[in-house]
């Protein structure tokens, strides 16, 4: 069920936009593809619209009331989806539709961690978009000018396909099983057999005759893209399927070690992109008081 969000005055403070923010985003994609981050929170995909609003106006104020509901939701529930200014008498420039999801195996407590990551970081990957979409490891989040709640969409947004598996026909035997029992996946599912394990989730907003449709290509487009590899990662607009190697992502005793100094590394992404903002926004208004 959608919720219908009420419009309110109060809106968050935005710096004006600037051409050399492409440079923060550049910067931005660049670190988070190469620091392994910490699951559920890893950064796997992001995508952003063209077109851009304006700060200050009206569908900035219901964007940052979807994503307070977002986050305020996330504590609550691993799903849930929202639409602000569809009604009859609102300005269409304003409406907006947005949802998130966590993945089912996370507990609430981690599902509202990975929102609160994801919220925070699709406002400066995708900065006045009229449209996002990201995905972490543990959790999704997308926003719309458009009503896109409902209607399937098994457009590919993202691949991963790991060196070709060195076991013999028996890996790929039981990889096909996993693959044979997650299409058939209605929600999120996890399967495994011998030592392939694999899981694979649907949106929520999608029925099940169409997370079906959408299931059965993912495990096909892993078949086409991915062939023999040990492990694969394809996610579609609206569902993924994964599989992997037992063992071959690193599960050490050490992993809350990891975690901890993973969470220190966004952090300080984080801070170091702020901060080249904020001074792009102080050049910008010495040259024009110079000018």
């Amino acid at each position: 069920m959608v919720r219908i969000l009420q419009r309110h005055s109060s809106s968050r403070t935005t710096l004006v936009a600037l051409d050399p923010s492409s440079l923060l985003l550049l910067l931005l994609a660049f670190l988070l593809n190469h620091v392994r981050l910490a699951k559920p929170n890893a950064y796997i995909y992001s995508g952003c619209s063209q077109e851009k609003y304006q700060p200050g106006s009206l569908f900035e104020s219901d964007l940052n009331s979807v994503l307070t509901s977002v986050v305020s939701s996330s504590s609550q529930a691993a799903y849930n989806s929202f639409a602000v200014g569809n009604g009859t008498s609102d300005p269409p420039e304003a409406s907006i539709f947005g949802l998130y999801q966590c993945r089912g195996d996370l507990k609430l407590a981690e599902c509202s961690r990975c929102i609160q990551s994801a919220v925070s970081q699709v406002s400066l990957v995708c900065p006045f978009s009229y449209g996002a979409s990201l995905q972490l490891d543990g959790c999704y989040v997308r926003y719309e000018h458009m009503d896109f709640l409902g209607k399937l969409d098994t457009g590919l947004r993202y691949q991963k396909c790991s060196k070709s598996a060195e076991s013999g026909q028996d890996f790929f035997r039981r990889r096909d099983d996993v693959l044979a029992e997650l299409r058939g996946a209605i929600g999120f599912r996890v399967s495994s057999s011998g030592l392939v394990e694999g899981f694979a989730q649907c949106l929520g907003d999608l029925s099940t005759a169409d997370c079906s449709t959408c299931l059965s290509q993912a495990v096909e487009e892993v078949r086409t893209l991915c062939g023999s590899a040990a492990a694969a990662d394809v996610f579609l607009a609206q569902c993924y399927a994964r599989y992997w190697a037992s063992g071959y992502y690193d599960s050490s005793s050490g992993s809350t070690n990891n975690e901890d100094q993973a969470g220190k590394t966004v952090a300080i992404i984080v801070g170091v992109v702020g901060a080249l903002a904020v001074l792009i926004v102080l050049l910008s208004l010495c040259r024009k008081a110079m000018g």
